[in-house]
Formats: structure tokens, C-alpha cells, sequence
């Protein structure tokens, strides 16, 4: 990767972060922390990696994605307003009446989502479904699963891992959000998850743990071939990008002042601003 696509790549990391933002503002509260630590990997997927049509959201052999934490649907709409799925002022009815942004993902409310999502778990043996459907219709499209560490917990992740590597679904990658923490606290205090990248590798996937904001490294692992499905864990902060939602312990969902998303876009602005100097839009 070059130095400008990276740039590039993080011009659209930020952009993304403050649809975020915004999107989270035009509510008043909403879950800012599991969105904002996800944006990095959207930014990859939707800007490099993934073959897709916002012409044509429901094209076949499109690449698709799962976000099985649903409730980061606020970084997700972002992406796909930023991509052309929506107009971008439709960020701005985020959980309102009528609204086609849900607080968690619904694929037939709004353009571009994939799957359903929300009950943690779930979206785990749903995307190993689908990803499986395609092998065996022959298709080349690819599926990529984003998890949740907190989710970690539920026993139905575990299953589908043991599923997509005892049948071999190899068209999948999971990128696993490793942000430490969950809604009620330090994912470690809750339960353990001890070596997650380990855990992975022993239930038959090829795994690997990268800096889960670092773009080229988003790349090199997104990009990456194997003859087994492939597991990324990203080793990421919960409320990247905004220092004041970093540094608050309890940050899986806020609620704040117009005052306080203001200043919380002026960073982000700022920081967008920066880059663009440095040769950085996109």
C-alpha cells in the first residue's frame, strides 16, 4: 500500500467517524463507543477490499457484510451513506419514527445492510450461512464477520466457528472487535476471554492479531488468501478517534449535550483537515 492510499484510507476513516457522530447527535444518545472502535475496518473493507455496487445493493456476486455486533449500526450507516447506498441526510433519523436506521442493523429497512442483526450471538451462524450458500452456488463473493469482544460470551459463536472450519467456509473472514470492553464493564472482569487469536487457530482457522486502526495492516490481513476460513482480531480502543469517548470507562452507549457532539465533531474535523493537507481526501 502506498503512503497516499493510506492517507486516503484514513480521510475515509474520519469521514466515517463523524457521520458517526453525527448520526449518534441527530438522537441525542446511542452506542458511540463499539461504533467509532469498528470504523477503521469499515473504512478497509468498504474503501479498498469488498466488491460491491451501491447501484445495486442486492447484486449476487457482491461481497457482503455481517455486523453481528448490531448496535455499532451507527458506523455502519455512515459507511454506507459515505458510499452512495443512502443520502446522507438520512443519518440524521437515526432511531426516530419511521426511520430506515434502526438502532440495531435490519437489512430490509436500510440500503446496503446484509444481514440482521443485534441478539449478540446471532449474527455469528448467520453469516457462516450465507457464506456457505455461496460456496456452494459456486459463487466468488466473500463474507466478512464482525464480532464483538463482549460477544464473545455467547455460546453460539463458538459454534459457528466450529461450523465454518469442520465444513471448510473458506470464503469467510471474521474480524473479531477486541476492544476490551463490554456493557457492563472490562470484557476481562465479566469473563476472561483469555488468548482470543489462540482460541481461534485451535478451532481450525487461519488467525492473526493486528492493530485493528492501523489501515495497511487492515489490508495486508483482509487481503490475505487461505484454504481456511480466516479469523482477524483487531486489537482496538473502544471510542477511537474522540479523546473525551476513549478516556470515559463507561463508554458502550452516552449520552450528551449538542454541545458536547459539537466538540467532539470540531476533533474530528480537525484531524480531517490535517490529513487533507498532507495530500490526504478522498
Amino acid at each position: 500500500m502506498t503512503d497516499q492510499e493510506k492517507r486516503e484510507l484514513q480521510s475515509f476513516a474520519l469521514r466515517i467517524r463523524i457521520g458517526t457522530v453525527e448520526c449518534v447527535k441527530s438522537r441525542g444518545f446511542g452506542h458511540i463507543g463499539g461504533s467509532l472502535s469498528v470504523v477503521d475496518a469499515l473504512a478497509v473493507l468498504y474503501g479498498k477490499v469488498m466488491r460491491i455496487d451501491p447501484r445495486n445493493p442486492q447484486w449476487e456476486e457482491r461481497d457482503k457484510l455481517v455486523c453481528s455486533k448490531g448496535h455499532a449500526g451507527p458506523a455502519v450507516y455512515a459507511t454506507l451513506a459515505l458510499k452512495g447506498y443512502m443520502p446522507y441526510d438520512m443519518l440524521y433519523t437515526l432511531n426516530q419514527p419511521g426511520t430506515h436506521l434502526p438502532s440495531h442493523c435490519d437489512r430490509r429497512l436500510t440500503p446496503g445492510v446484509d444481514m440482521t442483526t443485534g441478539s449478540l450471538g446471532q449474527g455469528t451462524s448467520l453469516a457462516v450461512g450465507m457464506a456457505y450458500g455461496d460456496k456452494l452456488k459456486g459463487r466468488s463473493s466473500r463474507t466478512y464477520l464482525i464480532v464483538g469482544d463482549g460477544e464473545l460470551n455467547e455460546g453460539q459463536v463458538w459454534e459457528a466457528a466450529m461450523f465454518a472450519a469442520g465444513k471448510n467456509v473458506n470464503n469467510m473472514t471474521w474480524l473479531i472487535d477486541w476492544n476490551k470492553k463490554q456493557l457492563d464493564g472490562y470484557v476481562s472482569d465479566i469473563l476472561e476471554p483469555f488468548d482470543i487469536r489462540a482460541k481461534f487457530e485451535a478451532f481450525g482457522f487461519e488467525a492473526v492479531q493486528i492493530d485493528g486502526h492501523d489501515v495497511a495492516q487492515l489490508y495486508d490481513a483482509l487481503t490475505k488468501t487461505s484454504d481456511r476460513p480466516i479469523a482477524i482480531v483487531m486489537d482496538n480502543i473502544k471510542g477511537k478517534g474522540v479523546t473525551q469517548v476513549e478516556q470515559t470507562v463507561s463508554n458502550h452507549s452516552m449520552n450528551v449535550s449538542a454541545e458536547v457532539f459539537d466538540r467532539w465533531l470540531e476533533e474530528l474535523r480537525t484531524q480531517l483537515s490535517a490529513l487533507e493537507a498532507q495530500g490526504g481526501g478522498i
